[in-house]
């Protein structure tokens, strides 16, 4: 597998992702400066021209959210995702989905200080989601009670991003305990090494 990334994007995600399933990887630094996301070389691999993006022999999947899908499926031995069928399932997919439809959203009304309604947008607001996360956050210590999954993978580099990088984001007490177990975590740490030292 081949790992098409560049630091201090959303490509920490998939890292985190990867050293967590413990499978071998080639990570592939992307040149955004010099523009080498624009190649068509990367074009074919990712036609947004943006990172993260994973090969996997003759498979090509971009979009963060979906790499750590496709990942959690190529490998559940990882035990990072409820198999089909499992009650825990549906609540699983709604958290992995709720990274790209709601927190992306939210952050993004919030930097651009954009106005809209509440019954318009489809994350309602920036204040409902995340008391959505701080109310499930308050009564199980992962998104889907005892057991980390990858949906914490997805949210839990959100809410890093959004409390410790942009700052955009008050550290609830709950959040900051939330996010103190998944940084604790060795995948997370080996993840965090490799994004700061951008090789």
């Amino acid at each position: 597998m081949r790992l098409f990334w560049a630091p201090n994007t959303r490509s920490m995600r998939v890292l985190w992702m990867l050293e967590e399933i413990g499978a071998p990887y080639e990570r592939v630094l992307v040149d955004l400066k010099a523009g080498a996301q624009h190649t068509a070389d990367y074009h074919a691999i990712n036609p947004m021209e943006k990172v993260p993006a994973l090969q996997d022999g003759a498979s090509c999947v971009a979009e963060s959210g979906a790499i750590i899908a496709y990942l959690a499926e190529k490998f559940p031995e990882a035990g990072l995702a409820p198999p089909v069928g499992a009650a825990m399932r549906g609540r699983y997919l709604q958290w992995l989905f709720f990274s790209g439809s709601c927190i992306e959203g939210a952050i993004a009304q919030k930097f651009t200080g954009a106005q809209m309604p509440e019954g318009t947008a489809g994350w309602g607001s920036f204040d409902r989601v995340f008391n959505v996360l701080e109310e499930v956050l308050s009564a199980t210590p992962y998104l889907l009670g005892g057991k980390f999954s990858a949906a914490d993978v997805l949210i839990g580099a959100d809410l890093h991003f959004a409390i410790d990088v942009f700052k955009m984001l008050e550290p609830r007490p709950v959040f900051a305990s939330y996010l103190e177990r998944c940084q604790s975590r060795p995948a997370f740490q080996r993840a965090a090494e490799i994004n700061s030292d951008g090789i």
